[in-house]
């Protein structure tokens, strides 16, 4: 039987009967002393950060466009791409938890320039974001499930190109600015935030707009490669990094454990990631900024499942559940815990009869 991932559906009401609206989650027991001073922000780091990233940002675009259309700069496109897309993923992921920056009007305007980046209206975003969080991975809750099941797994393919997500986004713009939400929005979106959601729509339409006509004024691509047209070639690196987040793990159960994983990356997948790779401690403790993630890891890693060691050994172990799931939608993986562990809540014997052996090399 098929799952009803609807928002508006059965599934989306908060007085569901098994409970899974607005969950209490699992979390490790943690000394609040140390979990104040890991939630403690600062602007030096982030800030260094952001700079780092504006200014490979605009010169990486200033020397494409300089050297527009030779084909010498095509790995300098593909940077600028990974850096307007992927990059600001992840800056408008931690900027829209306020966590990033102490003050917190830097924090929004590195919000605003990454939502304009991914073409995601910043209110209508944190809320889903929001959502995303107190209902993680529960099917007709959570509005950010990147892949229903069975998996589609040539959406999941024309998404490494940007493809479903911005056909959405640029739905969804259209219909702001008509002054109207989407339905799933409006389950989640307050009323009193549409006057404002509408008018971004409309100076994001304008500004969009006016990108189009200069392309077709002067004949060229490249206005479009440097507005919009980064989130078609420069998405890859986002969808590599946030398909391991939740994908092919647990469905509808308490435990952050069960349907999040934590992946070991390179520094530089890291930067432009910023620590989302340290993902079920993000889930747990959201307040943790990301440049804290690192030490949370540590002290809380005894009662979490062992991180995967790399992004390919996550991909080997993944990719054969998405496989079987097409047959068999409830096979999943269930990581074991060390022995240092709480173990998980009596939900995990349901999961244990469906999950897949694991297929990761050793």
């Amino acid at each position: 039987m098929l799952r009803d991932y609807s928002l508006t559906g059965p599934n989306g009401t908060e007085d569901r009967p098994d409970g899974l609206a607005k969950v209490n989650w699992y979390r490790t027991k943690v000394d609040p002393a140390k979990l104040r001073e890991l939630s403690q922000k600062q602007d030096a780091r982030p800030l260094r950060d952001a700079v780092l990233w504006l200014g490979l940002l605009i010169s990486t675009g200033a020397i494409a466009a300089m050297m527009w259309p030779s084909p010498w700069a095509i790995p300098i496109w593909l940077a600028y791409g990974v850096l307007y897309s992927s990059a600001s993923d992840a800056r408008w992921h931690e900027c829209g938890h306020r966590t990033a920056f102490k003050t917190p009007w830097l924090n929004e305007a590195i919000y605003q320039i990454a939502s304009f980046c991914l073409i995601r209206s910043p209110i209508v975003w944190r809320s889903s974001h929001v959502r995303h969080h107190t209902d993680t991975i529960v099917v007709g809750r959570d509005p950010e499930i990147q892949a229903m099941r069975p998996p589609d797994l040539l959406k999941l393919f024309a998404n490494v190109f940007g493809l479903m997500e911005l056909r959405v986004n640029l739905q969804r713009l259209a219909l702001h600015a008509m002054g109207r939400l989407h339905p799933d929005e409006a389950t989640y979106v307050r009323d009193q935030d549409l006057p404002k959601i509408v008018h971004t729509a409309r100076i994001w339409v304008v500004i969009f707009a006016a990108t189009i006509l200069t392309a077709i004024w002067t004949w060229s691509l490249l206005p479009l490669m440097l507005i919009g047209g980064p989130r078609l070639y420069g998405t890859w690196h986002m969808v590599m990094t946030g398909t391991l987040q939740h994908l092919g793990l647990a469905e509808n159960v308490t435990d952050h454990r069960l349907n999040t994983r934590t992946v070991l990356m390179n520094p530089v997948t890291r930067f432009i990631y910023l620590n989302m790779n340290y993902h079920v401690e993000h889930h747990m403790f959201t307040m943790v900024p990301y440049y804290n993630l690192p030490a949370l890891h540590d002290l809380i890693g005894h009662d979490l499942p062992a991180p995967e060691p790399s992004i390919p050994a996550a991909f080997r172990r993944m990719l054969p559940v998405l496989w079987r799931q097409l047959h068999y939608q409830d096979a999943v993986i269930v990581y074991d815990l060390p022995d240092t562990a709480a173990p998980y809540r009596p939900e995990v014997a349901a999961l244990r009869s469906h999950a897949v052996p694991d297929l990761a090399p050793t």
